[in-house]
């Protein structure tokens, strides 16, 4: 009952504001960036709601359960993106006057191949992203309250899909931005909470780990996937109220089945992986896998967040809501404050999840640890109302981020794929979200950071090298876009699906598989560079580029910005490009 009285509020404020953005929708321009309107200090707070998913609110410290704090190099990458972002792409995208990134890719290049292209790439982002947000607010809800998985899934996608068909980007906007200051709020309180409820002695053996080997408690573990569990000497558990010992060797656990393990009974391992706290746990670096190179399995992941989050879609359309270049700097870098407090605290939880519910990698369910620890820590009413905090809280990260996903990809199917007007742009959404929908409902057993980081790796392998040498260099052709762009796309999602079937190669091999980005985003550049150098730029490509770094505040040799943008434009004005480019080029250099 808590947890629904906690999350009702979230959703029907999302829905709300969706209502009020009704009145300002009129044009595919207040749809998609609502009218370039929105201030720095609203955007960022917009922007971080949209950015701090499930793998932000729960992934990490699930993830800091699981594989140790090398975990926490996931958020430093998430963060160090956005300074690459403010440095290289904010202001000259926004400059661009561009809705999309295919729009973009269209307007710079003059290719409505890329244009497709890249509303494809949108498409895979989109759902590779989308579809762990739905899970995620599935398996909460159920593991909190009981409910049905399919219900979370259904929820969410439901609130998503109505909010945007309403109210689109200004309701977006204003729901993030509401929903960011939720979730910091949910976030910290409960974690101040826990750390002075769970005494002095959780508080040590936090920051001085241990291998988790046995229960000190009876313990039911829910198994929502098929597991298989090495099973070691001294395994016992309860079935109808009698002790019964586990036989040593492999043992296979149904899903939906829940297994009580008795006190002091010893701790099995999931097949292939070890336990948290081990000697491991505590060292500085990931090691994916257990393949024994964490050097490079961090590297890999550095590069996937970093350069991924330069080119995710949803994350750069937010800068084409702002007034001009200059505020979009300003938005990426209140961004970075705001996610630097943020980040703060996921290590908070990780450390105390090993020490409470360590458990929970038996059935998968780490995802899980944060809003699990409140109820650890008190069985009572109090318990309750923090779990349904942070179960409020995760409801808000899904729903943030889902907007701003649902938007892009609504905006690849009816801006770019198959341009429409204001009206298919809504039918687009929900269209959108009965297809991810049904997707989510089938992904319970994928592991929500594994496909996360691939959209990740798709955008870095993408859309950074396509962002990067459209903005700096002049140089670039339609080809080599295209070469690039389809060969990062291959690159990384073939790489990734060969991980997964787990073929039989070497470890640090492995990791070049499950985390492709150091090899396919050099790849997708030097692809790019190299196509490009063998064609030629065409003769607006200097104008093109002049545009995205002229300051909007100097004078121009025009009346006004459309008649630039007409004669800087992809037509058969040929004469007319060369003379804007020269008196341009004079205005500059006097």
């Amino acid at each position: 009952m808590i947890v629904a009285l906690a999350v009702a509020p979230v959703v029907l404020v999302t829905l709300a504001i969706g209502l009020r953005g009704v009145a300002a929708m009129r044009t595919t321009s207040d749809f998609l960036v609502a009218s370039r309107r929105v201030s720095p200090l609203l955007n960022s707070a917009a922007v971080s709601g949209e950015y701090l998913s499930a793998a932000s609110f729960l992934g990490v410290a699930g993830l800091m359960v699981r594989d140790g704090v090398g975990a926490l190099w996931y958020p430093v990458g998430f963060t160090a993106g956005y300074i690459a972002m403010l440095a290289l792409v904010a202001a000259p995208m926004r400059r661009s006057g561009a809705l999309t990134v295919p729009d973009f890719a269209e307007a710079r290049l003059g290719s409505p191949a890329l244009r497709k292209l890249a509303a494809v790439v949108v498409l895979v982002i989109g759902v590779l992203y989308l579809v762990p947000q739905f899970r995620t607010a599935g398996l909460v809800l159920s593991v909190v309250s009981d409910t049905p998985y399919w219900v979370g899934v259904l929820l969410s996608g439901a609130a998503v899909s109505a909010t945007l068909a309403l109210g689109g980007m200004r309701a977006a906007t204003y729901v993030q931005a509401f929903q960011f200051v939720l979730k910091l709020v949910l976030f910290i309180v409960p974690a101040i909470w826990l750390l002075t409820q769970v005494g002095p002695g959780v508080r040590h053996e936090a920051v001085h780990p241990a291998e988790f080997t046995h229960f000190e408690t009876r313990t039911p573990v829910s198994f929502r996937v098929d597991a298989t569990l090495d099973v070691p000497s001294g395994v016992r558990v309860v079935d109808d109220g009698e002790v019964t010992p586990v036989p040593p060797g492999r043992w296979h656990v149904a899903a939906g089945s829940t297994v009580v393990f008795d006190a002091g009974s010893a701790a099995p391992v999931p097949e292939g992986e070890a336990a948290p706290g081990g000697p491991d746990w505590s060292r500085p670096l990931l090691d994916l896998g257990g393949t024994g190179h964490p050097l490079l399995a961090t590297w890999a992941v550095l590069m996937a967040t970093m350069f991924g989050t330069m080119g995710l879609p949803h994350v750069i359309m937010r800068f084409h809501t702002s007034p001009d270049g200059r505020a979009a700097r300003r938005t990426a870098a209140l961004t970075v404050a705001l996610l630097g407090v943020f980040y703060v605290f996921p290590g908070i939880y990780g450390m105390l999840g090993r020490v409470l519910v360590p458990h929970l990698y038996l059935s998968g369910a780490t995802d899980s640890a944060v809003v699990a620890l409140p109820a650890q820590v008190d069985a009572g009413p109090l318990g309750g109302v923090f779990t349904g905090l942070l179960t409020a809280g995760a409801f808000a990260a899904f729903l943030a981020t889902s907007l701003g996903l649902m938007l892009v990809v609504s905006g690849a199917l009816s801006h770019d794929l198959v341009p429409g007007g204001l009206r298919q742009l809504r039918v687009a959404v929900v269209g959108a979200g009965a297809v991810v929908v049904p997707l989510a409902l089938t992904a319970l057993s994928f592991d929500a950071s594994t496909l996360v980081t691939w959209g990740f790796t798709v955008a870095a392998s993408t859309f950074c090298p396509l962002l990067v040498l459209g903005i700096w260099w002049s140089r670039l052709t339609a080809a080599g876009a295209l070469a690039g762009v389809s060969v990062g796309l291959v690159a990384s999602c073939g790489g990734f699906a060969l991980g997964v079937v787990d073929p039989p190669v070497p470890g640090w091999l492995s990791i070049l598989l499950l985390q492709p980005a150091p090899w396919s985003v050099p790849l997708a550049f030097a692809t790019m560079i190299v196509v490009s150098l063998f064609g030629r730029p065409p003769s607006w490509s200097t104008a093109a580029m002049l545009r995205l770094h002229l300051h909007e505040h100097r004078r121009f040799p025009y009346a006004d910005r459309s008649t630039l943008a007409r004669d800087l434009g992809h037509s058969s004005w040929s004469a007319r490009r060369s003379s804007a480019v020269r008196r341009i080029t004079r205005r500059l250099v006097r």
